[in-house]
């Protein structure tokens, strides 16, 4: 693949080349955000009280070799894409069956699904739903046919807090500055051009899609009227900060949206709602209690994780957003369509759900090219694709080309290779508790080299990367007047807003197998475009 085609990339550096470099991309990282803020590990006890200090976001020191046409059909099968799962979260008993078969094993699943018993219980007030997605890929490319063209496949797909969006565009200009102050040493032929970056929208396209549902929300709908806002909620301490202040500054200057952050664990202590049938959020900023706003739009950046729930409290939490006349991105349907067991669903072979979804949307003429990013993915269930699966989660020697993957979000959690007899030894022989994870076939990367600068070290060798493709979407649910169904006859919704919106390259060591940055794995990257 690229390797091969391009095998002295990246260049050597000299002690002082490096040196260069490293000064320059510390100072330009600050300068500009790309930025996190440092663990606690990294700080002197007593040193970052106030959340004061900040240190460069890990980082490639080279921009990663990508192939172009692969970078191409990624970006290209992305509104396909969001079309898909848009038709998938508004399918309610479709869901309903994928996630009563959850809900006995996965107790954060369940608890999710309760939210939406309760909320559509008592009728849902807004039938508009944001959605702000990532699909995840990695090249394959099967080292037993060398001859073969290098293909993506996809590794999941993102429906709620799709982070790093922010860091992106910059990690992007990072390199391209690097490479317009000569930082890099010379190739020969030139490798890295001008020519070689892609532009990455995703800071602009991102915020643009956070004001495009506020805008569609309307004016006030209280009486007074009052002012409307929108709100990131957050986890705290957030050491992501910087990616997120990325897409809520322009929101303020921009577009002059007012637009703050709400830690998930405060929001019934600073949000309300109406006693009225419109169910309205209002929300009372702590520093300015005596001041309302009413809440057009809540973007979730926590909420994803079973640690977020801390106590009941948690939970009422979630739905009373959820009841809200707000617009959610995403509602908790489409939280739940991120799940793993959805993508299991559609990729198992011969399912013959992504026909039958993508056949209700404008993109039915793309269903063998998202098959194709298909990598195999089976249930741990009585099925005879599952008992397959059983079959080869549980041999030594057939586990190795697989991941378990569990249903939730967030990494830290897969179980590679060798690793999975036992680690389905440890649930116990209660088969069902296994019907919570996933088996997927290992994508096979090529291998590349790099350098990853994190926490005041450089580490240079062989590495993997992930790239991913952020998409847009703002869609009518069609459920209309709370209490009504969706999908009722003559009321079937519609896609208002749909574009891809950017893109992400993660890459990690070769030996590292979780890729979230935020986890401390990997580090953020930007793709060198180049034919192979």
């Amino acid at each position: 693949m690229a390797a091969s085609v391009y095998p002295d990339f990246p260049p050597k550096t000299t002690p002082e080349q490096q040196e260069f470099l490293l000064a320059n991309i510390q100072d330009w990282s600050i300068l500009n955000g790309l930025a996190v803020r440092p663990s606690a590990t990294l700080t002197s006890a007593g040193s970052d009280l106030s959340g004061a200090l900040a240190a460069t976001a890990p980082v490639t020191l080279f921009p990663s070799l990508f192939p172009r046409t692969c970078f191409d059909e990624a970006r290209a099968l992305q509104k396909a894409y969001n079309e898909l799962y848009v038709a998938i979260a508004r399918d309610r008993d479709w869901m309903k069956q994928i996630v009563e078969r959850l809900i006995e094993v996965d107790d954060f699943i369940g608890q999710l699904w309760n939210v939406h018993l309760e909320a559509e219980k008592e009728g849902y007030v807004q039938n508009l739903s944001l959605g702000l997605f990532r699909s995840d890929y990695m090249i394959h490319k099967d080292p037993g046919t060398p001859d073969t063209k290098p293909t993506i496949k996809q590794v999941e797909f993102n429906t709620i807090a799709s982070s790093f969006g922010g860091l992106s565009t910059k990690v992007s200009k990072l390199h391209s500055y690097l490479n317009s102050i000569s930082a890099y040493p010379c190739t020969s032929p030139p490798v890295i051009t001008p020519t070689s970056f892609p532009m990455n929208p995703s800071i602009d396209s991102l915020s643009l899609s956070l004001s495009t549902a506020h805008r569609a929300y309307g004016p006030s709908k209280s009486s007074p009227s009052l002012p409307l806002c929108i709100l990131f909620i957050v986890t705290t301490p957030e050491s992501n900060i910087f990616d997120q202040l990325a897409l809520s500054t322009p929101l303020q200057t921009a577009y002059g949206t007012p637009t703050f952050r709400l830690a998930f664990s405060s929001i019934l202590d600073h949000t309300s709602l109406s006693a009225n049938k419109e169910r309205i959020l209002t929300y009372s900023p702590p520093h300015s209690p005596d001041v309302s706003y009413e809440v057009s739009l809540i973007y979730f950046r926590a909420g994803y994780s079973p640690d977020h729930y801390s106590s009941s409290t948690s939970w009422h939490a979630r739905l009373q957003l959820e009841r809200s006349a707000a617009i959610k991105c995403p509602s908790i349907l489409m939280h739940l369509a991120g799940s793993k067991k959805i993508q299991q669903e559609l990729a198992t072979p011969n399912s013959p759900h992504l026909t039958n979804f993508l056949s209700r949307t404008s993109s039915s003429d793309m269903v063998d090219r998202i098959r194709s990013t298909f990598a195999a993915i089976y249930p741990l269930d009585s099925t005879p694709e599952g008992e397959h699966a059983i079959r080869l989660a549980t041999d030594a020697k057939h586990c190795e080309g697989y991941v378990l993957k569990p249903q939730r979000e967030g990494g830290g959690n897969n179980v590679y290779g060798s690793k999975i007899p036992a680690f389905l030894r440890g649930l116990g022989d209660d088969q069902q508790k296994w019907r919570s994870h996933i088996l997927m076939e290992l994508i096979k990367p090529p291998t590349l080299r790099n350098s990853i600068f994190r926490n005041g070290k450089v580490q240079s060798g062989e590495v993997i990367g992930e790239l991913g493709v952020y998409g847009v979407c703002l869609w009518r649910n069609g459920h209309g007047d709370a209490g009504g169904k969706e999908g009722a006859e003559g009321n079937d919704g519609e896609v208002l807003e749909n574009w891809e919106a950017g893109f992400l390259l993660r890459t990690k060591g070769r030996e590292s197998e979780e890729g979230g940055v935020a986890a401390g794995f990997g580090a953020v990257d930007s793709p060198c475009l180049v034919d192979v």
